[in-house]
């Protein structure tokens, strides 16, 4: 948090500097025009910051460093550098068009595909691993699904996280505020499956998961890196995220999700991502079959935006919004634990 807190303003004042703005699509709202110019790829910042605090904090603990942290933190790495490249050629073409969709894709495939090979292996000495090939909700359910299966529906949910904190980074602070509450929420899922792992707490509901309070170190780190950019990028902005954060972001929920064997629960946990992206989709389909639309604009931000809602009003609420999604996906992981 603190590293983020007070690099920030030094990375707005360099990418003032060299002339890195946002450019601005002019079929938005119209009030997003004086926007333009507003430094962007400052999720390189929540990166930094989270790797740095990652590695200090093990480092002054003399606690080493688990699988489980490295994969989620490369993916979050791998995915920040898509994300990175992509912001580098809007910037340099001067264009709200960076890579392709289907190069852009490609990149989240290849990282995703190797994080979940790689989460496969490296057993602790319980024979855990990172994860294994099932889909799992509270905890893994059904029969294992194979390899293959597996890393396909992992890089589906990489992609589609990634993709979906990208369309909720739309307006000042939505994207980093939604995605701090649901990090928020995997620190404590994560000390609560440290609580009751099975190798220290034999019992029907305990979790078999490789490094459940690793994970909820790793969800702080990023919570702190996100606070500390926040203060900056609340409204009105000073600096954007960029494709290297929202990217970044969405990778490392995934990741957590895959590691804390919560995958689906993080439907629930991103509800605010998931009904965003839906809108996008909504009027994506209706307006191919009837050439009509079913909204002002998509993602749904802008909608509200167009009909006279205020930013900081339409950020608030979405906030309230990812909030009680939190409240409900926290209250089914925990109803089991309840007595009868």
């Amino acid at each position: 948090m603190v590293l983020a807190l007070f690099g920030t303003p030094l990375a707005i004042r360099v990418l003032r500097k060299r002339g890195y703005g946002q450019l601005i699509r002019e079929e938005g709202p119209a009030a997003h025009l004086t926007k333009r110019g507003t430094p962007t790829m400052g999720g390189a910042v929540i990166v930094v910051a989270t790797l740095i605090g990652y590695l200090v904090g093990h480092e002054v603990t003399n606690d080493p460093m688990s699988a489980s942290g490295v994969l989620v933190l490369g993916l979050m790495a791998g995915l920040g550098l898509v994300g990175f490249i992509d912001d580098f050629i809007k910037i340099y073409k001067q264009t709200s068009l960076g890579l392709r969709s289907g190069a852009k894709l490609a990149g989240q495939v290849v990282v995703g595909a190797l994080f979940a090979l790689e989460a496969l292996r490296h057993p602790d000495g319980y024979d855990l691993t990172p994860a294994d090939p099932h889909l799992s909700f509270l905890r893994d359910v059904g029969p294992a699904i194979g390899v293959l299966p597996f890393v396909l529906w992992i890089v589906l949910l990489i992609a589609g996280t990634s993709n979906a904190v990208n369309l909720t980074d739309g307006l000042d602070g939505l994207a980093t505020g939604a995605t701090c509450l649901v990090l928020a929420a995997y620190v404590l899922i994560g000390i609560w499956q440290e609580r009751n792992d099975c190798t220290n707490f034999l019992a029907p509901q305990c979790y078999s998961v490789r490094d459940p309070l690793d994970m909820a170190v790793v969800a702080a780190a990023v919570l702190g890196a996100c606070f500390g950019f926040l203060w900056w990028n609340a409204p009105p902005a000073r600096i954007f995220m960029g494709d290297t954060g929202s990217l970044a972001l969405g990778g490392v929920l995934a990741g957590l999700a895959v590691c804390t064997k919560t995958q689906l629960l993080l439907v629930i946990l991103g509800g605010l991502f998931v009904v965003i992206t839906l809108s996008v989709i909504i009027q994506v389909g209706f307006f191919k079959m009837t050439r009509r639309r079913v909204f002002r604009m998509a993602p749904l931000q802008h909608h509200f935006e167009l009909i006279g809602w205020a930013e900081t009003t339409i950020v608030i609420r979405f906030w309230m919004m990812a909030g009680l999604c939190i409240a409900l996906g926290l209250g089914i992981f925990y109803v089991e634990w309840l007595p009868g």
